[in-house]
């Protein structure tokens, strides 16, 4: 049997393995055997009875626990079974935490232990009191319009009357009278003060990495949701134009409820000791970087569909779904997608990237990159691109373009069809392709 996500085999014994153990006992637990090769053939270890004895102490005076140590046997070869059972309070080897993730064992440290340590003591880290704040640092304008917003969606009763003191005690965030860091997060008047990378950055570029112009956003969340949406408005996007009648119609190159959708979700869900939410506006795409990854047992393809809760920050979270500002059952991603087919785009790519989580939407402009994820061959992008410069090609065109026979040419146009890349217009033998 290979090697899994909580087995670990070793064809002889190292101290360094004490890592293995760490990282076992900080996630779901997991077996290590020594005397197996990497595919878990018996390859027998020759000091069995001195690691017998060293191996368990080793545990237990480095990590200060225990685990399983079982002698085997098999085919007259001995091996050694360690059994490292999950804990829950955080085990360090010699001041450092280890972590199992996936078959990968990693050190943890930075953003990532600071996350790790608060999760094992019960605490997320937006509940945590910020002993330097005060209610002078709250931003009375944000939470009237809160309330406001609250009060139309109606899922915060009972708070007519209350002060704003009381009403914070109500959502949870306050503990004993001091402000937790969602407060400051959700209604500071300058979360920077306390939190520095508590801000969006924006930024145009022309190609990859020619950046042509930034903007910062700053100010609580309530502030960031307005400010950013109508800079990249006002700044960074276009409107198209068109008139039906005497109404003049503007549309968005993407659509509103998308781009809001993936802000909300990047300032809910980000990890706030990390780095700061950034959005790039490329000419055929525009994404949004937060940084913290997907929660575990949640993967990319789930979603795609609606998916259970597991938000990063829960009373971010829940004031703001209080607020009707987002929806808590995991639906944020799914009504990104959804938003983008009925906008005529294509679907929003969603990654993991640099220890962050990446929302990309894409113009429906038929760039060589999409082309290419919608499995077209080299000759029909050649001819999509001889399409958007000349508006149309025939059969004839697309033999002359690429060099082909008329059989070969008749097979790619009809699978561009099928594709909805081009539309065929007119009968079989006068036929043009059009976008």
């Amino acid at each position: 049997m290979p090697e899994q996500q909580n087995i670990e085999y070793k064809s002889s014994w190292h101290d360094d393995y004490l890592k293995w153990i760490c990282g076992f006992a900080n996630a779901q637990g997991g077996q290590i055997y020594i005397g197996k090769d990497d595919v878990g053939n018996v390859v027998a270890v020759e000091d069995y009875k001195k690691l017998m004895d060293e191996i368990p102490n080793k545990i237990k005076n480095n990590m200060g626990i225990t685990a399983e140590v079982n002698l085997l046997q098999e085919d007259g070869k001995h091996y050694i079974e360690i059994v490292v059972q999950p804990y829950s309070v955080p085990i360090s080897l010699r001041g450092r935490y280890y972590y199992r993730s996936g078959s990968v064992k990693q050190e943890l440290t930075g953003t990532s232990l600071n996350e790790f340590l608060l999760k094992r003591f019960g605490l997320a880290w937006d509940e945590v009191t910020e002993s330097r704040a005060t209610f002078d640092d709250i931003d009375e304008k944000a939470f009237k319009a809160f309330l406001v917003m609250a009060k139309e969606k109606d899922r915060l009763p009972d708070v007519e009357g209350l002060s704003m003191e009381d009403v914070f005690n109500k959502l949870r965030l306050t503990k004993n009278g001091e402000l937790t860091r969602a407060a400051i997060i959700l209604f500071g008047k300058d979360p920077r003060n306390f939190f520095t990378n508590a801000f969006v950055k924006i930024g145009r570029f022309k190609g990859d990495t020619d950046l042509r112009f930034q903007d910062v956003e700053e100010g609580n969340l309530i502030v960031l949701l307005k400010s950013v949406l109508e800079r990249l408005d006002h700044k960074y996007l276009t409107r198209s134009i068109e008139f039906k009648g005497m109404l003049r119609l503007e549309h968005s190159e993407y659509p509103i409820p998308a781009l809001r959708e993936m802000l909300l979700n990047a300032m809910v869900h980000r990890q706030y000791m990390g780095s700061f939410t950034q959005i790039r506006v490329y000419d055929d795409r525009i994404t949004i970087w937060n940084d913290g990854k997907l929660p575990e047992g949640i993967t990319l393809e789930m979603l795609k569909h609606i998916h259970s809760s597991h938000p990063r920050n829960p009373l971010i979270a829940d004031v703001c779904f209080k607020g009707g500002l987002i929806d808590s059952w995991g639906r944020g991603t799914v009504r990104i997608i959804e938003s983008c087919k009925e906008a005529g785009l294509p679907e929003p790519e969603l990654t993991e990237r640099e220890g962050g989580f990446l929302v990309t939407l894409f113009k429906n402009n038929l760039t060589e990159e999409q082309l290419v994820k919608l499995g077209l061959n080299a000759r029909q992008v050649k001819a999509v691109s001889y399409v958007k410069e000349k508006g149309r090609i025939t059969n004839s065109d697309y033999q002359t373009l690429n060099e082909i026979s008329d059989r070969t040419s008749s097979r790619d146009l009809e699978d561009l069809v099928a594709k909805g890349v081009l539309k065929r217009v007119g009968d079989k033998k006068s036929a043009h392709y059009e976008i």
